[in-house]
């Protein structure tokens, strides 16, 4: 491993992203992080899925900044290829980098969608990553 890629193994980790996933990014875009993209595609052992992908994934890579629309509609849609125990994480720019997401929007799209927040993670230098799943696997994790 080089310096920098033991820092980007954790981001992996972080993410709970196991060898093998199938992981889906929707929303990619220049101000992406590609050292986390990176760190994922060598966790799971293969590229990432885009958004034409038509395969079932078990975690949804979603970058998504304040201009981007409506999450809600975005979730709806992310939801469709996901494995029933599979996870979204909404990958959001940090407070007082452009395109900074507020978390209440994240908080207040997640139950319309159908979806529970369980957690928020720092994802590198410029991203925070929020976690939601489904209501029914989060139960099950109890």
């Amino acid at each position: 491993m080089a310096a920098g890629d033991a820092g980007n193994a954790d981001v992996a980790d972080k993410l709970g992203i196991e060898t093998g996933a199938v992981v889906q990014e929707l929303g990619w875009d220049e101000d992406v992080d590609d050292a986390l993209r990176g760190a994922v595609e060598e966790r799971i052992g293969s590229d990432l899925l885009d958004e034409d992908a038509d395969e079932v994934v078990d975690v949804v890579l979603l970058w998504w900044r304040e201009d981007d629309g409506d999450l809600v509609d975005t979730l709806m849609d992310a939801i469709g290829p996901l494995a029933d125990n599979g996870v979204i994480w909404v990958l959001t720019p940090k407070t007082g980098r452009d395109g900074h997401v507020e978390p209440s929007d994240i908080a207040e799209a997640a139950p319309t969608a159908g979806l529970a927040q369980t957690s928020s993670v720092s994802a590198g230098p410029d991203w925070v990553a929020t976690r939601l799943v489904s209501p029914k696997s989060a139960k099950s994790k109890r």
